[in-house]
């Protein structure tokens, strides 16, 4: 299976699943009902972001899939507000960080965890999923809005098989498709800073998978 079925915008050529360009162009080309899963990390404050993700999401995801989008704990009411129009809304998870690394001074809290909100198109299939993950903060080696891999791994290894596809939109230095690529599924990312699609890129190139588990195994990671 490709990765993708199409050459998108100004890519001349599709390399290691990351495409250059905007999403509102690029996610054009994804046919409909085609895709396993959206785990995506997008600009907290934009919420009209949010928006637009929830209604890609009602036409690209396969019924009863998920989509699941990192936020902030402040913008959660509005991005709340502007997705269930769209998805249903799932579930609530949580990536907790041994040692919080971020003061919240207009609220005095000091942070040590991050919300992912959980969206579905339908009624999910019943499978058990665990909601939240405890992780170490991971250095940030190409800049300050890198996410770990660890919680991605987590939540895509429950909520997908090998070889099923992942759409990433923001995906900035590929982090999320790196952990897709770990787990033998396939991805699609798309990143408008050019600088941050060449990292995304060769990240993923230098990338191997781990030795995929017996069948047996693949169908318990759900």
């Amino acid at each position: 299976m490709n990765l993708g079925p199409y050459i998108c915008g100004p890519n001349s050529s599709m390399e290691n699943g990351i495409y250059f360009g905007d999403a509102n162009v690029l996610s054009l080309e994804i046919p409909d009902n085609s895709v396993d899963l959206i785990f995506t990390d997008p600009i907290y404050s934009n919420i009209e972001d949010y928006e637009w993700l929830a209604k890609l999401g009602q036409r690209v995801l396969k019924p009863g899939k998920s989509l699941m989008a990192m936020a902030g704990n402040l913008e959660k009411p509005r991005i709340y507000d502007v997705m269930r129009p769209y998805l249903d809304y799932h579930w609530e998870a949580a990536v907790i960080y041994r040692g919080a690394n971020f003061f919240m001074n207009s609220r005095a809290i000091q942070v040590s965890w991050k919300p992912i909100l959980w969206f579905t198109k339908g009624k999910r299939e019943p499978k058990w999923c665990k909601d939240a993950l405890t992780e170490s903060c991971y250095p940030k080696q190409h800049g300050r809005y890198q996410q770990s891999p660890t919680s991605a791994i987590w939540f895509i290894r429950q909520l997908t098989y090998p070889n099923n596809i992942i759409l990433d939109p923001f995906c900035g230095f590929g982090t999320f498709p790196v952990a897709c690529k770990t787990l033998h599924r396939h991805y699609l990312g798309f990143e408008i800073n050019p600088n941050a699609t060449t990292i995304a890129r060769q990240r993923l190139s230098q990338l191997s998978p781990l030795p995929l588990p017996p069948i047996t195994q693949q169908l318990n990671l759900v």
